[in-house]
């Protein structure tokens, strides 16, 4: 063989050599750990006791959480804030909100209605869903969520956060409606529920307290609807509403709930989405309590969400976020409405005007030997000030 080609043989396979070799180490050390599962590492979810149950003392309370809007942790300020509020304010002081709510209240279950991260501060969606939720998570108590306009603007669409937060610890979200039974079929199958529009429509339960006669059976009903987030009509931009395919499942929910019911009181139900509907702006609103301090951001399109509700007559609340500068309840036709009040330290605010959640309590009623239903459902407020203040405290429902 002639000595060059002979040389020029040994680079060639020493330079494939090389390129195996490298291509082994990055397969190795950077893509196989990205694509394996790490068994050290996995984990099933955490479940939250089920169903959603009453205390022993007859009572379940809701903390609602409206407008988080977290970004990047730290490294995002706040908005609308004095000075002399903060020496630095960032994420970290609406994380410490969520945590002070939950010590103090020490809710049953926690509802997020949405903008719970606003997407374009948050340049990982998955990282930023986990700082919002994570106090709850921490606590282990059960929660759920809705989305609003601003969810879906960093790394994931709608479809992949409701997936996300549904397979989040202790969360009792969903991405879709669950089966319903089929009545027609007297093998009592399941069938699927039609196709709806959105991602986060679904149905809680939340059944009496445990030894009771009422122990396996619904009392409270809890509606999470997604209201979406922006859309045009008529080449004019607007906020998105609640679709009619959304409306028919609603109604068949309701009905069902009705019928199957075994006892002579209705069961209540409370409702959470996130943009308010036309008439709130429209009015009139009758009984309003609280602050009426900004202008009503809602869609151009009214779908007729409150002549459902109407028609339906077991939602007697609904709890609302998206303008955040309002925190008021009002009475539309015998329903409830109640904003939560900006949550968030990145959301807009008024300087000097605290940050603020409310919490819903629903009260059975106290038999001589055992409970009753639902009794009365009531709802106030705290501050993020000095003293976590209670504020605005009312009765939304009563028998």
């Amino acid at each position: 063989m002639d000595p060059s080609n002979k040389l020029t043989w040994i680079h060639s396979f020493l330079y494939l050599a090389l390129i195996s070799l490298s291509v082994h180490l990055l397969h190795t050390l950077l893509i196989s750990p990205k694509l394996g599962v790490n068994h050290q590492n996995a984990r099933i979810k955490k479940l939250s006791p089920a169903p959603l149950q009453f205390r022993a003392d007859g009572t379940f309370k809701i903390l609602q959480v409206a407008d988080m809007h977290l970004g990047n942790g730290m490294l995002t300020r706040c908005r609308d804030v004095l000075d002399s509020e903060f020496p630095h304010c960032s994420d970290s002081n609406t994380t410490r909100f969520l945590e002070k709510m939950i010590q103090l209240e020490n809710p049953d279950f926690v509802a997020f209605t949405g903008d719970n991260i606003f997407g374009s501060s948050a340049t990982d969606a998955a990282e930023s869903l986990f700082q919002a939720f994570g106090p709850v998570i921490k606590s282990g108590i059960p929660w759920a969520a809705v989305l609003g306009n601003h969810d879906q603007e960093s790394t994931m669409n709608r479809e992949e956060l409701m997936s996300f937060i549904s397979l989040m610890d202790f969360s009792l979200s969903q991405t879709f409606p669950t089966v319903e039974e089929d009545t027609s079929n007297p093998d009592g199958r399941k069938k699927q529920v039609p196709k709806i529009d959105g991602f986060g429509n679904y149905n809680l339960r939340v059944v009496g307290p445990p030894g009771s006669g009422f122990a396996n059976s619904s009392v409270l009903n809890f509606y999470f609807l997604d209201s979406g987030d922006r859309a045009v009509v008529d080449g004019v931009r607007t906020y998105d509403w609640i679709k009619e395919s959304q409306l028919n499942w609603l109604r068949r929910v309701s009905e069902k709930n009705r019928v199957t019911n075994p006892y002579p009181t209705e069961i209540p139900s409370l409702a959470f989405f996130h943009i308010p509907i036309p008439e709130i702006k429209e009015g009139p609103i009758y009984n309003m309590v609280g602050t009426y301090r900004e202008y009503v951001a809602c869609s151009l399109v009214n779908s007729g969400v409150l002549e459902t509700l109407v028609s339906m007559g077991d939602v007697k609340a609904v709890f609302i976020g998206h303008d955040h500068t309002n925190d008021f309840c009002g009475s539309l036709r015998g329903v409830w409405f109640c904003y939560g009040g900006g949550f968030g330290y990145h959301g807009y605010g008024v300087a000097g005007w605290h940050r603020r959640s409310r919490v819903v309590l629903a009260e059975l009623e106290k038999g001589k030997n055992s409970w009753g239903g639902v009794r009365r459902i009531k709802t106030w407020k705290r501050l993020d000030d000095e003293f976590m203040s209670k504020i605005d405290e009312q009765v939304l429902w009563e028998r």
